[in-house]
């Protein structure tokens, strides 16, 4: 069975989806690995490390997708990519299928099996599966150093013959791993954190990390039967944001990572709540891949307003495109090998991780948020 590694073309990506050392594992398994020309380059793994590892290299990617069997890759695919690929054949990627429907469409009409690593449930047997919390302890942790970088003040406190500077104040919304990360990493600086989540039983979790949880009492649950956070009533969002704007006002930083299902943002912090905040202070806004929490965050951006600096990076585990390409890699080699019987990748119909990760099989959508996307906005 041939499994294909193309080179990723998403603008400022620069991750791999197979790292060497994974190519040497499945290899060992029985698999060819076609690794496009380049593909490792960006994350400081050249071409010179690949055939050691037991893959082929090929220089024109046509071939490659064309040959491939199974297609792994990092981002979602491309259009020009999913053309190229044999019908029949098999892609495993983030693909994030309610953000990127024309993906989903053209891989329908094209008859290809799709796996979207960010589908894959979380349970622990597929824990070793998980790219999203993967690349989300990154985002956590270079999210913190983006703003330590940009504020115009320490983050530890220092005694100094000069008199005491006093700790920042860091104020993170969102506990999953994103946050929890970025807890950890702004202690580690020595700031003085304090965090929320609409999950009030993540709170052990944040003051083990060493963060302060603030938190209201909400009228429902908030979290899904996936761990995920979850759309809040009208009557508990209004007592989030009383609590947003508090903890906002006071913080010299403000770092949100809340997301809904892992994919969509909701937008917690308002424009009033900027406007309360001090001339000086930050938002870091680490959901900006999925559309933002701040209003006045644009994605990709750094906005100034009312001397408030909101910074919205994308993509942040690519700036870290080594460690990234490490962990993504060994998430997808943990999947594949999961299923592998016999030299080949078995589809196993009746495994709850399969049968969640799926999102195109047989010119069917068989992922049930994504087909619900798909008639909404009209097929």
């Amino acid at each position: 069975m041939r499994i294909a590694v193309p080179r990723e073309t998403w603008p400022g990506e620069r991750r791999v989806a197979l790292v060497p050392e994974s190519c040497k594992r499945l290899a060992g398994s029985g698999a060819e690995i076609l690794v496009e020309s380049g593909a490792g380059a960006e994350a400081y793994f050249p071409d010179s490390a690949y055939a050691p590892a037991g893959a082929r290299l090929l220089e024109d990617r046509e071939p490659l997708l064309a040959a491939a069997d199974l297609v792994l890759k990092v981002q979602p695919p491309t259009p020009e990519e999913i053309a190229l690929m044999k019908s029949g054949a098999m892609l495993l990627t983030t693909l994030m299928p309610t953000r990127h429907l024309g993906a989903v469409r053209a891989m329908l009409a094209h008859g290809i099996t799709s796996f979207a690593t960010d589908c894959i449930p979380r349970i622990t047997r597929a824990q070793a599966m998980d790219t999203l919390s993967s690349m989300a302890n990154i985002t956590g942790y270079k999210g913190v150093l983006i703003a330590a970088s940009e504020l115009p003040k320490y983050f530890p406190m220092f005694m100094t013959a000069a008199g005491t500077v006093f700790p920042a104040r860091v104020f993170v919304v969102g506990a999953g791993v994103a946050g929890l990360q970025a807890i950890a990493t702004a202690r580690r600086l020595g700031a003085s954190i304090f965090a929320t989540d609409v999950r009030p039983e993540v709170k052990e979790q944040i003051e083990s990390v060493g963060g302060k949880y603030v938190g209201v009492q909400l009228k429902e649950g908030a979290a899904t039967a996936g761990g995920y956070a979850r759309q809040l009533s009208e009557g508990d969002r209004e007592r989030q944001r009383e609590l947003l704007a508090e903890q906002c006002a006071a913080a010299d930083v403000v770092i949100s990572t809340a997301l809904v299902g892992g994919v969509f943002a909701p937008k917690l912090i308002s424009g009033e709540m900027v406007s309360r905040m001090r001339p000086g202070s930050l938002i870091v806004d680490l959901a900006a891949d999925g559309g933002g929490n701040c209003v006045l965050s644009r994605p990709g951006e750094t906005v100034i307003e009312n001397g408030v600096k909101i910074v919205a990076p994308l993509n942040l585990p690519s700036t870290m495109p080594l460690h990234a390409s490490t962990l993504y890699s060994r998430n997808l080699t943990a999947f594949v090998t999961a299923f592998w019987k016999n030299q080949a990748f078995h589809l196993d119909w009746d495994d709850p991780i399969l049968c969640g990760a799926v999102v195109t099989h047989a010119g069917e959508v068989r992922h049930e948020a994504t087909r619900e996307a798909l008639e909404k906005a009209g097929g």
